[in-house]
């Protein structure tokens, strides 16, 4: 049967919460994929956060040939498969092309469209024609106003369930920023919106062909998002960031995200009232 939006996030006891989509950035083990999972999703309990765990069983976009990339396509998606088997929690991965769809489908509920592949028609339609929830992720190049025709791809394929999450804009050639005004121009679609709190703070293409981060805004760019109305949001997280072999610079490190998240459980509770 078809995920909806609306059965993904359903959770007792939420109390109109933001929900959260959060693991590694990919799959580099079983060990600490689990690891992750079960913190992440132990936190999220206690907090009444609806969660989807991420991660992507390959990294196709890195900027040298030598970057990790994964562990092999099925091998990382029967991890991720495991994790739904184990903590009964929906799964979202990326997808790199419009072939990939329906193998990811058969394992996750969220089908992430990355930003870079947010206009190719051919990976929108595929991935809404599997029925799955598709998260398409605001191109770095693109204004917020532009992803209505990545929604309307979408919504013409069949689908109607369908998030957009923002990632910040080019800012120069080593750095993001985050346009807030883009989150209530992109609810305004009649979708749910994300911010991504840890890609929004890479800084990409350095001399040294691996990307920078600035994870120490990580809490920043969160409170800030659910201060707007964010619907959700995305944090990459890790229990070592520093030999994790993909987006470790930017990644949160797991023993910090409970404390966060408190705070921001928080802050939605006030932001709700207005």
């Amino acid at each position: 049967m078809p995920q909806t939006i609306h059965s993904l996030f359903k959770t007792e006891n939420t109390d109109n919460n933001f929900f959260l989509m959060a693991g590694p950035c990919v799959i580099e083990s079983e060990e600490v994929i689990m690891k992750t999972a079960d913190k992440i999703i132990g936190i999220c309990s206690r907090l009444g956060i609806p969660v989807v765990f991420k991660s992507s069983y390959r990294k196709a976009n890195r900027s040298r040939l030598d970057s990790f990339s994964g562990i092999g396509d099925e091998k990382a998606l029967r991890i991720l498969a495991k994790v739904k088997e184990t903590f009964n929690v929906p799964l979202v991965t990326d997808i790199h092309d419009a072939a990939e769809a329906a193998m990811a489908a058969e394992y996750v509920d969220v089908l992430q469209i990355p930003a870079f592949l947010c206009r190719q028609t051919d990976i929108l339609v595929a991935a809404a024609k599997t029925g799955k929830v598709v998260n398409v992720k605001k191109g770095q190049f693109l204004s917020p106003e532009s992803m209505i025709f990545a929604v309307d791809k979408i919504r013409q394929s069949g689908n109607e369930n369908i998030m957009l999450t923002d990632r910040g804009t080019m800012f120069g050639y080593h750095d993001l920023i985050v346009d807030y005004r883009g989150i209530p121009t992109m609810q305004a679609m009649n979708v749910p919106v994300v911010l991504d709190c840890t890609h929004s703070l890479q800084q990409p293409n350095q001399s040294s062909g691996v990307t920078g981060g600035n994870p120490q805004m990580i809490e920043t760019i969160a409170r800030a998002g659910i201060a707007v109305g964010a619907d959700g949001l995305f944090i990459e997280t890790h229990p070592d960031p520093a030999n994790a072999k993909s987006d470790g610079a930017n990644m949160l490190n797991l023993n910090l995200l409970e404390a966060l998240l408190v705070k921001l459980v928080q802050l939605r509770q006030v932001v709700k009232n207005f």
